[in-house]
């Protein structure tokens, strides 16, 4: 077993790294305790493994792997949505500040350049892929600068080769250091191509979809010299045109447009037009002249203790997102809106004969594809007024029998299907362009079913059940808040909860299956099971549907 501080003694890096995680919580890192009061770190049990992907069981439990889980709540999640949506409430900086919080990232707080230039790079490239869909606007020019805004604009067309996008890029006058050509070595390792300016073309709107502006940060000083001064000027030509509605890539400016004023922006009125700004670390101040539809801010690395010392009001970055959008998102018209699916395609000879083997393999697919809650379906009960309704629930439970799920009896849903047990359900996995369509009879589970997966929950969540007398009316929220605590204080000696009467799960037993799969030009895969008797024995019927 080696102890932890002669280890890190050993490691610059690693006290770079200590230095860093302290300035964001320092006395709640144990490691950074640890460290400095040469105490050996407790050695935790790993996590239990997760459940194995085959069937489940009505009793298992599916925890959604979301990438964006984590949430942002209370009075700071408040104080975010007004940021966000208001950008005159954010905090701007002017040059000798943003070159004051460079110097103290590098300097005190550890951080080096390469960090925060992949950190920026991952920024832009995150922040572009949230805007600009790669099935759309795949081909990427990255015109980089000789400086850090350059390298900034080199890291974040290796992480958009990574994200499927086609990326060249222009690279004229080449900074000799070890960090700027190994990020060149990267690039040329993926094929990635670059060109000269005398190879660029006349006309950038015929060879590119987005064009990077990572020519010249904040601490450019003076007037663009060639051949930057010409580039620029093939950028304000484009922004020029995308004013006129014409025909023509989209321009991504990193951090500052190219060509204007730190603290005044476009000066003259004739400096590039971008569609897109990201702004790294905190917005400067010519930002607040940006009028283009898409402000973003990324550079996920500022400590408490420079937001407190510049004073400084920023939104709080979504979940794990490496970017979050300042202002509101430009109004879209509604009818415009559409998406040309790229997927393989669903044939009926690679189709499982039994519809609930092929649901599990696509199942499969959605968890192992680390989406949020792939578990989640719709639920469309009707009562004897005809009268539908659908709400999200979540899959507990499949086996032999059906698709199970757990609520509480009192609810509408509950009610309706009491009237009328005939239910549909819908999955809908985006991110691989399936949906699932499962349609039949509804019953309760057994009592010892509902028992059994009750006590499986989180204590939270037994004491939840019991609180929510689901779909009544309430006077406020602190009713719940209140019955809430009166339940933990009542089983605050660990006791088991008792499952309420009214709670419990049922069972849809399925009596038609559809698996849809998103093809091109809306010729969509749809292939529909429905149960037939054949000598005696019930199989599956599979038929393909008109999309």
């Amino acid at each position: 077993m080696v102890r932890l501080r002669p280890l890190l003694r050993q490691s610059k890096t690693m006290r770079c790294l200590l230095t860093q995680l302290s300035v964001f919580s320092p006395p709640n890192l144990p490691i950074f305790n640890h460290y400095h009061q040469n105490i050996k770190p407790p050695f935790l049990p790993p996590p239990p493994p997760p459940p194995p992907l085959g069937l489940l069981s009505s009793n298992s439990s599916v925890s959604g792997r979301g990438y964006c889980s984590s949430s942002i709540t209370g009075v700071k999640a408040m104080a975010s949505a007004k940021i966000m949506s208001d950008p005159e409430s954010i905090s701007y900086l002017n040059q000798r500040e943003a070159a004051e919080i460079d110097e103290i990232l590098m300097g005190p707080l550890g951080f080096s350049v390469d960090q925060l230039m992949e950190l920026a790079g991952l920024s832009v490239a995150t922040s572009m892929a949230e805007v600009y869909k790669p099935a759309e606007h795949s081909r990427v020019l990255a015109i980089c600068g000789p400086g850090n805004n350059g390298g900034d604009g080199l890291v974040a067309a290796r992480h958009l080769h990574h994200f499927g996008y086609k990326p060249f890029i222009c690279y004229p006058k080449r900074t000799a250091k070890a960090l700027y050509n190994g990020l060149v070595t990267q690039l040329e390792s993926l094929s990635v191509p670059f060109l000269s300016v005398e190879d660029l073309p006349a006309d950038f709107s015929t060879s590119f979809d987005i064009v990077v502006d990572a020519i010249f940060g904040f601490s450019f000083h003076g007037s663009p010299r060639p051949p930057f001064d010409d580039l620029i000027k093939k950028l304000v030509a484009l922004g020029n045109s995308n004013q006129r509605n014409q025909k023509s890539p989209v321009i991504v400016s990193i951090d500052i447009p190219s060509g204007w004023h730190v603290e005044e922006g476009d000066v003259r009125g004739e400096g590039i037009k971008p569609d897109m700004l990201v702004s790294l670390t905190a917005p400067k101040l010519c930002a607040k002249k940006f009028s283009g539809p898409h402000h973003f801010l990324g550079g996920r690395f500022v400590p408490p203790s420079i937001e407190e010392k510049f004073k400084l009001e920023l939104p709080a970055y979504p979940g794990t997102s490496m970017c979050v959008r300042i202002g509101k998102p430009p109004r879209v018209d509604i009818s415009a809106l559409r998406e040309n699916y790229i997927s393989p395609e669903f044939s009926e000879e690679q189709a499982d004969a039994d519809p609930f083997v092929q649901f599990q393999k696509w199942f499969d697919d959605a968890m192992a594809s680390g989406m949020k809650e792939p578990n989640a379906m719709a639920l469309s009960t009707t009562g004897k007024d005809g009268k539908p309704s659908s709400r999200m629930v979540l899959l507990k439970g499949l086996d032999g029998g059906g698709f199970v799920w757990y609520t509480n009896y009192e609810s509408r849903k509950a009610h309706q299907i009491s009237e009328n047990p005939q239910a549909a359900l819908l999955f809908y996995w985006d991110a691989l362009n399936r949906q699932v369509r499962v349609e039949g009879s509804v019953h309760k589970v057994s009592e010892e079913e509902s028992e059994q997966y009750f006590h499986s929950r989180p204590r939270g969540s037994q004491i939840g059940a019991i609180v929510s007398k689901q779909t009544a009316v309430i006077p406020g929220r602190q009713v719940l808040h209140q019955r809430q605590e009166e339940l933990e204080a009542q089983y605050s000696d660990g006791s088991p909860i008792p499952k309420p009467k009214y709670w419990g799960g049922y069972r849809l037993k399925p009596e038609l299956f559809e698996f849809w799969q998103g093809q091109p030009s809306r010729l969509h895969d749809r292939l529909r099971y429905t149960p037939e008797e054949i000598n005696g024995k019930r199989v599956w019927k599979i038929e393909r549907l008109s999309p």
